[in-house]
């Protein structure tokens, strides 16, 4: 039978301690599952394969959610665009895990949106549209849930004029508004991770699977490097989960063998605007000649995108170009009366799909959303494809999977009914939260951005505050955050950089005008006192965040992706010195292609 995690630690923190108490216990005793990558689809198996009870050990070479799961278009939803496909089964499929999140799963991090598809001609494309609209709707509903969100409706253009006043409508009649919703990706699978280590599983970043370890023809675990420490060990597992996204080729060269999936980058560019630069009560979904283009409200932002295009050069850093930057806002100002320029973005963030590879070598747009799980070694689980919204399905088909090779009866999924933490008592607590802002001397508008952020863990932060009110300072140039995120992304959630913090457990690295620049000498100081780092790590921490903004914002001024990504190459990664590859080693740069 499988083996059971005999004492399962209860505790919600992910930081220092945990992580190397996870590292013992995995360089020490063979886990029944092991996985490789720390997105949304890894920390999601992880998740399932715990709570069904099994050892669970889960690796990531960076830091949680650092390549697609941070990128995305930052959407719950069924995708309306994959009704035109024909492809009612992931439609249905992820609307029913958006209610899910939003009702029952994550309603501290899952909020609903509202978008306008806007018509050009009358009749007919209101008709086809609207009931394709009426279809989303209706695949929403289960026999035990609702959607949790309003069903669409018709809006005139006498209407559309006065809820979105800088909408060019001489060629809009009129449009349909419908709901999905949104998250913070980055959080969300940082929440994820944690839940995962709070039910028993041991979690790790910063630490990269290089080899595997093989029995014959079976994988029986994997050579880890923990790029931390230096150190390097080996991972016995029964069975291990390959949830590298579009890093699974490695992954498969490294076992070496060819297996059956085969994964395509496809690069998608988003803008992040101010609010002010055009006014609205929804976000827009606008069709292009290649695709969609998502308009969504981010906060006091919006978030314009996305591409959709081949991409085959550095998996770890994909650049944004100022054709992909231009190509949106040329779509984008279709529909504006007052035009968006360059001058208007505030931020640019470029990531890579993991789509299921055709035959044809086509458009990565007309690839398919669906997820595969293959077995094609004995020991060896690979989870490839899909969306972020049925993340949860992935991950308990990837255990499915490993239940048919472990012996003993597994347990079925539970993760259904499993709330992440922070979600348990946030209504609650959202009602008490002008009550919670007087007691602590907090504007009210900050504890709903902690508690929409962290949920009833906001308690955590406020405690924080009350031990040292000077964590309750926002960070210079990002004032929608404050110091005391910043240690409790080192407390609580395994940042161990300061990358980790600007550009996942914060948003800043995108949000500010700087990008970060100015916040990050005070957010370093805060990691330091927090991780124990003398002036020479935070001097070292600081320069490797500014020469990664500089990089980026010179590739998005080049023209194509080659050149872009040579830019973006010149900032070094972040690896402690401890890590570093000596004299005899080949190659100067780390290569972070697996997990």
């Amino acid at each position: 039978m499988a083996e059971t995690t005999n004492s399962v630690s209860r505790s919600r923190k992910l930081g220092p301690e945990e992580r190397a108490a996870a590292l013992r216990s995995m360089r020490d005793r063979e886990v029944d599952v092991l996985v490789i990558g720390g997105g949304i689809v890894g920390t999601g198996v992880a998740l399932d394969a715990v709570t069904r009870g099994l050892r669970v050990g889960l690796i990531e070479a960076r830091d949680f959610a650092s390549g697609t799961s941070s990128r995305s278009s930052k959407l719950i939803h069924g995708g309306i665009r994959y009704l035109e496909q024909l492809n009612f089964e992931l439609v249905r499929e992820a609307l029913v895990e958006r209610g899910l999140l939003l009702q029952r799963l994550a309603p501290h991090l899952v909020k609903p949106v509202q978008f306008l598809y806007p018509l050009e001609t009358p009749i007919i494309e209101r008709g086809y549209i609207g009931a394709g609209m009426a279809m989303y709707d209706a695949f929403s509903y289960t026999g035990f849930m609702k959607p949790g969100v309003p069903l669409h409706r018709h809006l005139s253009k006498k209407r559309l004029q006065k809820e979105i006043p800088s909408l060019d409508t001489d060629t809009i009649i009129g449009g349909l508004a419908y709901y999905d919703a949104q998250m913070d990706d980055a959080r969300y699978v940082a929440t994820v991770a944690r839940t995962a280590s709070f039910y028993g599983a041991h979690v790790a970043s910063r630490v990269r699977a290089e080899g595997f370890l093989k029995v014959g023809e079976r994988v029986v675990g994997v050579q880890a490097h923990d790029y931390e420490t230096g150190e390097q060990f080996e991972i016995r597992a029964k069975q291990v989960v390959n949830a590298t996204g579009v890093w699974t080729g490695d992954t498969q060269a490294m076992v070496g063998a060819r297996g059956e999936i085969k994964v395509r980058a496809s690069k998608g560019v988003h803008l992040v605007i101010p609010r002010d630069r055009f006014h609205s009560t929804m976000g827009m979904i606008l069709r292009t000649e290649k695709s969609v283009l998502f308009v969504i409200p981010w906060g006091r932002h919006w978030i314009v995108g996305t591409t959709d295009t081949d991409w085959q050069l550095d998996k770890a850093h994909p650049a944004a170009t100022a054709a992909d930057i231009d190509y949106i806002l040329d779509n984008v100002n279709r529909v504006l009366s007052t035009k968006l320029t360059r001058a208007d973005v505030e931020g640019v963030y470029a990531g890579l799909r993991p789509l299921l590879a055709a035959g044809d070598g086509g458009s990565t747009a007309k690839l398919s959303r669906e997820h595969h799980v293959g077995h094609t070694v004995p020991g060896l689980v690979i989870i490839a494809g899909g969306k972020f919204t049925t993340y949860r399905v992935m991950a308990k088909d990837a255990i499915d999977e490993v239940a048919t090779s472990i012996d003993g009866k597994v347990p079925e999924s539970c993760t259904a009914d499993i709330p992440l933490l922070g979600a348990e008592g946030y209504k609650a607590a959202w009602n008490k939260r002008a009550k919670i802002a007087r007691a602590f001397g907090l504007h009210k508008h900050r504890v709903e951005h902690l508690l929409n952020r962290y949920g009833t863990l906001t308690d955590e932060l406020l405690d924080m505050i009350r031990k040292d009110a000077s964590l309750a300072d926002p960070l210079p140039g990002a004032d929608d955050y404050i110091g005391a995120e910043v240690r409790y992304a080192c407390t609580h959630e395994g940042a161990l950089h300061l990358d980790d913090v600007l550009a996942r457990r914060t948003r800043i690295s995108i949000e500010a005008w700087d990008r970060g620049v100015a916040a990050a000498p005070v957010a370093a100081r805060i990691m330091a006192d927090a991780l124990g780092w003398d002036d020479a790590r935070v001097e070292q921490e600081v320069n490797t965040y500014n020469k990664r903004v500089a990089a980026e914002l010179q590739s998005q001024e080049l023209p194509d992706d080659e050149s872009a990504d040579r830019a973006r190459l010149e900032a070094p990664d972040i690896v402690p010195l401890s890590a570093l590859p000596t004299a005899d080693t080949v190659g100067t740069r780390p290569e972070p292609a697996v997990s």
